[in-house]
Protein backbone atom coordinates (compact mmCIF):
# COMPACT_ATOMS: atom_id res chain seq x y z
CA UNK A 1 0.00 0.00 0.00
CA UNK A 2 1.52 3.60 -0.72
CA UNK A 3 1.12 6.51 1.78
CA UNK A 4 0.41 10.00 0.68
CA UNK A 5 -0.20 13.44 2.42
CA UNK A 6 -2.55 15.75 1.33
CA UNK A 7 -2.91 19.45 1.15
CA UNK A 8 1.08 19.72 1.30
CA UNK A 9 1.35 23.14 -0.63
CA UNK A 10 -1.42 24.51 1.08
CA UNK A 11 -0.16 24.00 4.89
CA UNK A 12 3.21 24.49 3.85
CA UNK A 13 3.38 27.21 1.03
CA UNK A 14 7.12 28.78 1.95
CA UNK A 15 10.73 27.52 0.68
CA UNK A 16 11.35 26.19 4.44
CA UNK A 17 8.43 24.70 5.29
CA UNK A 18 7.87 22.89 1.53
CA UNK A 19 11.48 21.18 2.19
CA UNK A 20 11.06 19.85 5.67
CA UNK A 21 8.20 18.46 5.17
CA UNK A 22 9.42 16.63 2.16
CA UNK A 23 12.32 15.67 3.93
CA UNK A 24 10.13 14.37 6.88
CA UNK A 25 7.63 12.55 4.63
CA UNK A 26 10.41 10.95 2.78
CA UNK A 27 11.89 9.70 6.26
CA UNK A 28 8.68 8.29 7.29
CA UNK A 29 8.41 6.22 4.61
CA UNK A 30 4.92 7.79 2.71
CA UNK A 31 5.23 7.36 -1.25
CA UNK A 32 3.86 10.93 -2.00
CA UNK A 33 2.93 14.59 -1.37
CA UNK A 34 -0.11 15.80 -2.84
CA UNK A 35 -0.82 19.69 -4.01
CA UNK A 36 -3.56 21.05 -4.98
CA UNK A 37 -4.03 24.37 -7.12
CA UNK A 38 -6.29 27.84 -7.73
CA UNK A 39 -4.92 30.23 -9.96
CA UNK A 40 -7.17 33.04 -8.78
CA UNK A 41 -9.28 33.25 -5.79
CA UNK A 42 -12.24 35.76 -6.02
CA UNK A 43 -13.12 37.91 -3.88
CA UNK A 44 -16.79 37.29 -4.26
CA UNK A 45 -18.17 34.30 -5.99
CA UNK A 46 -21.81 32.67 -6.46
CA UNK A 47 -19.95 28.95 -7.00
CA UNK A 48 -20.16 26.33 -5.02
CA UNK A 49 -17.48 24.31 -3.38
CA UNK A 50 -18.27 20.92 -3.38
CA UNK A 51 -16.15 19.54 -1.22
CA UNK A 52 -17.72 21.44 2.64
CA UNK A 53 -20.85 22.23 3.31
CA UNK A 54 -20.49 25.60 3.77
CA UNK A 55 -20.14 25.81 -0.01
CA UNK A 56 -17.14 27.97 0.44
CA UNK A 57 -13.39 27.21 0.03
CA UNK A 58 -11.79 26.42 3.26
CA UNK A 59 -9.33 30.18 4.27
CA UNK A 60 -9.55 33.56 2.34
CA UNK A 61 -8.71 35.16 -0.73
CA UNK A 62 -5.36 35.84 1.03
CA UNK A 63 -4.68 32.55 1.45
CA UNK A 64 -1.18 31.58 -0.18
CA UNK A 65 -1.91 28.72 -2.79
CA UNK A 66 1.40 28.41 -4.55
CA UNK A 67 1.47 27.14 -8.06
CA UNK A 68 1.56 23.06 -8.11
CA UNK A 69 4.33 22.52 -9.90
CA UNK A 70 6.94 25.08 -8.96
CA UNK A 71 6.38 23.62 -5.43
CA UNK A 72 6.74 20.25 -6.50
CA UNK A 73 10.15 21.14 -8.50
CA UNK A 74 11.23 22.43 -4.91
CA UNK A 75 10.52 19.95 -2.94
CA UNK A 76 11.70 17.19 -5.44
CA UNK A 77 15.20 18.97 -5.64
CA UNK A 78 15.47 18.45 -1.96
CA UNK A 79 14.35 14.45 -2.00
CA UNK A 80 15.47 11.43 -3.64
CA UNK A 81 12.27 8.76 -3.14
CA UNK A 82 9.50 10.70 -2.40
CA UNK A 83 6.61 11.48 -5.50
CA UNK A 84 4.49 14.21 -6.41
CA UNK A 85 0.81 14.31 -7.72
CA UNK A 86 -1.01 17.32 -7.98
CA UNK A 87 -4.33 16.45 -6.32
CA UNK A 88 -5.60 18.01 -8.46
CA UNK A 89 -4.44 19.81 -11.25
CA UNK A 90 -7.27 22.17 -13.32
CA UNK A 91 -6.35 20.70 -16.65
CA UNK A 92 -8.96 22.96 -18.90
CA UNK A 93 -7.39 25.74 -17.15
CA UNK A 94 -3.76 24.90 -18.67
CA UNK A 95 -2.26 25.33 -22.22
CA UNK A 96 -1.88 21.36 -22.81
CA UNK A 97 1.30 21.71 -25.30
CA UNK A 98 3.09 23.65 -22.47
CA UNK A 99 1.53 21.73 -19.74
CA UNK A 100 3.29 18.70 -21.46
CA UNK A 101 6.89 20.55 -21.64
CA UNK A 102 6.24 21.50 -17.92
CA UNK A 103 5.30 18.08 -16.46
CA UNK A 104 7.96 16.06 -18.81
CA UNK A 105 10.93 18.68 -18.00
CA UNK A 106 9.50 17.85 -14.22
CA UNK A 107 9.48 14.53 -14.62
CA UNK A 108 12.85 13.90 -16.25
CA UNK A 109 14.75 16.12 -13.60
CA UNK A 110 13.02 14.36 -10.96
CA UNK A 111 13.90 11.11 -11.88
CA UNK A 112 10.74 9.97 -12.86
CA UNK A 113 8.69 11.39 -9.42
CA UNK A 114 5.31 12.99 -10.68
CA UNK A 115 1.94 11.83 -10.83
CA UNK A 116 -0.88 14.14 -12.96
CA UNK A 117 -4.16 14.31 -11.09
CA UNK A 118 -6.61 16.06 -12.85
CA UNK A 119 -9.54 17.61 -12.38
CA UNK A 120 -12.51 19.57 -14.53
CA UNK A 121 -13.14 22.26 -12.08
CA UNK A 122 -16.07 23.85 -10.27
CA UNK A 123 -14.87 27.71 -9.86
CA UNK A 124 -16.92 29.26 -12.59
CA UNK A 125 -15.50 32.59 -11.91
CA UNK A 126 -12.13 31.52 -11.84
CA UNK A 127 -12.26 30.45 -15.24
CA UNK A 128 -14.14 33.31 -16.44
CA UNK A 129 -10.78 35.17 -14.88
CA UNK A 130 -8.12 32.99 -16.89
CA UNK A 131 -10.72 33.56 -20.39
CA UNK A 132 -10.89 29.61 -20.45
CA UNK A 133 -14.70 28.37 -21.34
CA UNK A 134 -16.92 26.70 -17.80
CA UNK A 135 -18.65 25.28 -20.66
CA UNK A 136 -17.53 21.96 -22.32
CA UNK A 137 -14.18 21.52 -19.94
CA UNK A 138 -14.77 17.87 -18.96
CA UNK A 139 -14.59 17.90 -23.29
CA UNK A 140 -11.63 20.17 -23.02
CA UNK A 141 -9.77 18.15 -20.55
CA UNK A 142 -10.51 14.65 -22.28
CA UNK A 143 -8.55 16.16 -25.42
CA UNK A 144 -5.77 17.87 -23.23
CA UNK A 145 -4.95 14.70 -21.81
CA UNK A 146 -4.80 12.85 -25.47
CA UNK A 147 -3.21 15.83 -26.85
CA UNK A 148 -0.24 15.38 -23.98
CA UNK A 149 -0.14 11.46 -24.30
CA UNK A 150 0.52 12.20 -28.01
CA UNK A 151 3.58 14.93 -27.79
CA UNK A 152 4.91 12.11 -25.08
CA UNK A 153 4.82 9.50 -27.37
CA UNK A 154 7.11 10.47 -30.46
CA UNK A 155 8.34 13.40 -32.40
CA UNK A 156 7.05 14.98 -34.72
CA UNK A 157 3.76 14.26 -33.37
CA UNK A 158 0.00 15.54 -34.61
CA UNK A 159 -2.84 16.02 -33.42
CA UNK A 160 -6.29 17.07 -34.59
CA UNK A 161 -9.49 18.21 -32.03
CA UNK A 162 -11.56 20.36 -30.88
CA UNK A 163 -9.83 22.88 -29.03
CA UNK A 164 -6.20 21.85 -29.92
CA UNK A 165 -4.55 20.93 -33.04
CA UNK A 166 -0.68 20.95 -34.25
CA UNK A 167 1.13 19.07 -36.98
CA UNK A 168 4.40 17.80 -36.61
CA UNK A 169 5.88 18.84 -33.66
CA UNK A 170 8.08 17.59 -31.35
CA UNK A 171 8.64 18.21 -26.98
CA UNK A 172 11.35 17.45 -25.45
CA UNK A 173 12.15 15.67 -23.01
CA UNK A 174 9.90 12.98 -22.68
CA UNK A 175 8.51 11.26 -19.49
CA UNK A 176 11.39 9.11 -18.08
CA UNK A 177 9.60 6.11 -18.53
CA UNK A 178 7.67 7.67 -22.13
CA UNK A 179 4.64 8.81 -20.46
CA UNK A 180 3.58 10.42 -16.66
CA UNK A 181 0.80 8.56 -14.89
CA UNK A 182 -2.60 10.39 -15.07
CA UNK A 183 -4.86 10.19 -12.24
CA UNK A 184 -8.11 11.19 -12.47
CA UNK A 185 -9.76 12.90 -9.79
CA UNK A 186 -13.54 14.28 -8.29
CA UNK A 187 -16.81 12.43 -6.78
CA UNK A 188 -19.22 12.79 -9.72
CA UNK A 189 -19.85 9.59 -12.19
CA UNK A 190 -18.66 11.18 -15.19
CA UNK A 191 -14.97 11.55 -13.41
CA UNK A 192 -15.31 7.66 -12.73
CA UNK A 193 -16.39 7.17 -16.30
CA UNK A 194 -13.03 9.35 -17.08
CA UNK A 195 -11.38 7.28 -15.03
CA UNK A 196 -12.38 4.00 -16.48
CA UNK A 197 -12.06 5.67 -19.89
CA UNK A 198 -8.56 7.23 -20.15
CA UNK A 199 -6.79 7.07 -16.61
CA UNK A 200 -4.17 5.50 -14.94
CA UNK A 201 -5.66 5.77 -11.72
CA UNK A 202 -9.04 7.17 -9.71
CA UNK A 203 -8.83 9.91 -6.98
CA UNK A 204 -12.55 10.04 -5.33
CA UNK A 205 -12.40 13.24 -3.58
CA UNK A 206 -12.25 12.66 0.17
CA UNK A 207 -14.25 15.62 1.26
CA UNK A 208 -17.03 14.73 -0.57
CA UNK A 209 -19.98 13.00 1.63
CA UNK A 210 -20.92 10.50 -0.83
CA UNK A 211 -20.39 6.46 -1.14
CA UNK A 212 -17.32 5.51 -2.99
CA UNK A 213 -17.59 1.77 -3.65
CA UNK A 214 -20.36 2.61 -6.45
CA UNK A 215 -17.81 5.23 -8.02
CA UNK A 216 -14.99 2.68 -7.62
CA UNK A 217 -17.27 0.22 -9.53
CA UNK A 218 -18.51 2.34 -12.40
CA UNK A 219 -15.07 2.94 -12.79
CA UNK A 220 -14.09 -0.58 -13.11
CA UNK A 221 -17.15 -1.35 -15.28
CA UNK A 222 -16.16 1.69 -17.51
CA UNK A 223 -12.82 0.26 -18.39
CA UNK A 224 -13.80 -2.86 -19.37
CA UNK A 225 -16.04 -1.27 -21.77
CA UNK A 226 -13.26 0.46 -23.43
CA UNK A 227 -11.32 -2.97 -23.15
CA UNK A 228 -9.22 -1.85 -20.81
CA UNK A 229 -7.75 -3.66 -17.42
CA UNK A 230 -9.42 -2.36 -14.55
CA UNK A 231 -7.20 -3.79 -12.12
CA UNK A 232 -4.42 -1.68 -13.68
CA UNK A 233 -5.89 1.76 -12.52
CA UNK A 234 -4.84 2.29 -9.55
CA UNK A 235 -7.58 4.04 -6.81
CA UNK A 236 -6.46 6.49 -4.20
CA UNK A 237 -8.69 7.18 -1.23
CA UNK A 238 -8.86 8.91 1.97
CA UNK A 239 -8.57 6.12 5.15
CA UNK A 240 -10.35 7.85 8.39
CA UNK A 241 -9.48 5.01 10.41
CA UNK A 242 -5.93 5.38 9.81
CA UNK A 243 -5.65 8.99 10.83
CA UNK A 244 -3.80 9.38 14.02
CA UNK A 245 -6.22 9.50 16.73
CA UNK A 246 -8.91 7.54 15.41
CA UNK A 247 -10.87 4.71 17.39
CA UNK A 248 -9.78 1.60 16.31
CA UNK A 249 -6.83 -0.41 14.30
CA UNK A 250 -5.39 1.75 12.15
CA UNK A 251 -3.46 -1.06 10.25
CA UNK A 252 -6.39 -3.09 9.76
CA UNK A 253 -8.74 0.15 8.52
CA UNK A 254 -5.83 0.13 5.91
CA UNK A 255 -6.49 -2.93 5.12
CA UNK A 256 -9.74 -3.22 4.44
CA UNK A 257 -9.07 0.04 1.75
CA UNK A 258 -6.84 -1.98 0.34
CA UNK A 259 -9.68 -5.26 -0.10
CA UNK A 260 -12.22 -2.62 -1.34
CA UNK A 261 -9.74 -1.97 -3.94
CA UNK A 262 -7.30 1.06 -2.96
CA UNK A 263 -3.78 1.37 -3.87
CA UNK A 264 -3.02 4.41 -2.25
CA UNK A 265 -4.28 6.05 0.86
CA UNK A 266 -4.11 9.66 1.77
CA UNK A 267 -4.11 11.65 5.10
CA UNK A 268 -4.31 15.26 5.40
CA UNK A 269 -1.13 16.48 6.83
CA UNK A 270 -2.96 18.62 9.43
CA UNK A 271 -3.83 15.12 11.07
CA UNK A 272 -0.37 14.90 11.95
CA UNK A 273 -0.29 18.19 13.67
CA UNK A 274 -2.22 19.37 16.85
CA UNK A 275 -3.08 23.05 17.90
CA UNK A 276 -3.15 25.28 19.18
CA UNK A 277 -1.36 27.63 16.75
CA UNK A 278 2.00 28.48 18.34
CA UNK A 279 5.33 30.44 16.75
CA UNK A 280 5.64 32.78 13.91
CA UNK A 281 7.06 31.36 10.77
CA UNK A 282 6.04 29.07 8.43
CA UNK A 283 8.23 26.12 10.15
CA UNK A 284 6.16 26.32 13.17
CA UNK A 285 2.45 27.26 11.84
CA UNK A 286 0.72 26.20 8.84
CA UNK A 287 -2.41 27.91 6.94
CA UNK A 288 -4.74 25.56 8.98
CA UNK A 289 -3.66 27.33 12.10
CA UNK A 290 -2.30 23.93 13.34
CA UNK A 291 0.86 23.60 15.49
CA UNK A 292 3.74 22.08 13.12
CA UNK A 293 6.43 21.59 15.82
CA UNK A 294 6.14 18.00 16.25
CA UNK A 295 5.90 17.24 12.63
CA UNK A 296 8.55 15.11 12.17
CA UNK A 297 7.90 13.02 14.89
CA UNK A 298 4.37 12.72 14.74
CA UNK A 299 4.92 11.31 10.47
CA UNK A 300 7.94 9.03 11.98
CA UNK A 301 5.47 7.31 14.51
CA UNK A 302 3.05 6.93 12.08
CA UNK A 303 5.41 5.44 9.71
CA UNK A 304 6.41 2.61 12.20
CA UNK A 305 3.06 1.96 13.79
CA UNK A 306 1.11 1.80 10.61
CA UNK A 307 2.88 1.88 6.87
CA UNK A 308 5.91 -0.48 8.40
CA UNK A 309 3.23 -2.86 9.58
CA UNK A 310 1.14 -2.84 6.30
CA UNK A 311 4.06 -2.74 3.99
CA UNK A 312 6.34 -5.06 6.18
Amino acid sequence: MKFALHFANTNFPDAAGGRRLALAAEAAGFDSLVVVEHVVWPTNYSSKYPYAPSGRLPGGPGTKLPDPLIWMAFAAAATSRLRFLTGILILPQRNPLVLAKELATLDDMSGGRIDLGIGVGWLKEEFEAIGVPFEKRGARADEYVAAMRALWAKDDASFKGQFVSFDGMSCNPKPLKGSIPIVIGGHSEAAAKRAGRLGDGFFPATGAAVALEPLIELMQRTAREHGRDSAAIEVTTGCPGALPGAAGDPVQAVREASARGAGRVVLPVTACMEGPAAGATQGAQTLSGLHAGDLEARLMEFGEKVIAKVNG
